[in-house]
């Protein structure tokens, strides 16, 4: 994880400084404020503020004042319903501002969730950081032969640290370039074109700020064991500071989205066959070839 001093200096100052809210507060989320929390090779998350707790999206449900005299195990009972049946509002009452360092090809996957308030780092006004992603050997692998987007077996040695090496050198090649590029001494071109030669694994930032609702859809995406580990990583780092902040909320996430699985109609009717010990085949259920093989391994066969 890179920080430049600039940031390491804010960090510990906004740590340093603490002044008096009426407002609810949730202290195990209050410990990870403003820390960065590393990713990848110079990637972080941090937690830059938020709205909200548990006790919000209670509130909003029952439209109550205050936080409520309820026992805490009829909060979670509630919540547990809301999500269970994909009540979206009352969880659309808490928010959270991320501050996020990626690389830029993950920032494009990310971006798709149009869900969010983000405010990204301006290439046109300020100098890109010399950081790139370079992946662990492990994450190299060829196509996969049945995934148009997902990945198949891991190269070998020899290939990985030959494709490792093409990294670097055109990283540090467009990079050096680049420099070249900005030189006021020398060519001095325009920082909003000079930015058009650096490669995709450059790092970026932003500020990502959504509410609970938005980002748990997010996270159910991302944090899935098919997502691309580039950004499922981000995903899972995020999962820790949700879990600090709602507990009640994210168990529930986990019980009935992150965990779950989610049966068609027709599935329903092979289920309901298959728990009657009824023959069923894939040619005569109605389901496609892919679907039937979804089935059969959400249960297990």
């Amino acid at each position: 994880m890179t920080l430049t001093p600039e940031q390491t200096t804010e960090i510990e100052a906004a740590r340093a400084s603490t002044s008096p809210t009426l407002r609810p507060t949730v202290p195990a989320l209050e410990a990870m404020l403003f820390t960065a929390i590393p990713v990848l090779d110079h990637g972080f998350i941090r937690v830059v503020d938020y709205m909200g707790d548990d006790s919000a999206v209670v509130q909003a449900a029952r439209v109550s004042y205050g936080r409520g005299t309820r026992k805490a195990l009829e909060d979670e009972g509630l919540i547990r319903y809301l999500m269970r049946h994909y009540h979206s509002t009352p969880f659309e009452m808490c928010e959270i501002k991320f501050h996020v360092k990626l690389p830029i090809f993950v920032a494009r996957q990310w971006i798709r969730h149009r869900t969010a308030n983000v405010n990204e780092y301006s290439a046109r006004y300020s100098i890109m950081d010399k950081d790139y992603y370079i992946p662990a050997p492990e994450q190299l692998a060829v196509q996969s032969s049945d995934n148009r987007q997902g990945r198949g077996e891991v190269l070998d040695s020899q290939t990985a640290e030959r494709v490792l090496n093409l990294l670097r050198e055109d990283a540090e090649q467009t990079y050096g370039h680049y420099e070249e590029m900005l030189d006021e001494d020398g060519i001095g071109l325009a920082r909003e074109l000079a930015r058009m030669n650096l490669t995709l694994n450059t790092y970026t930032q932003w500020y990502w700020k959504t509410d609970l609702h938005n980002l748990f859809h997010f996270l159910r995406l991302r944090a899935d064991s098919h997502a691309q580990y580039e950004i499922r990583v981000y995903a899972e780092a995020m999962l820790e500071t949700v879990k600090a902040w709602v507990p009640l909320s994210y168990g529930a996430f986990c019980d009935y989205r992150l965990g779950a699985v989610t049966f068609s109609a027709k599935m329903m009717t092979v289920l309901k066959k298959l728990l009657a010990d009824e023959p069923v085949e894939q040619a005569t259920s109605g389901l496609s070839k892919r679907e039937w093989a979804e089935m059969l391994a959400a249960l297990g066969r």
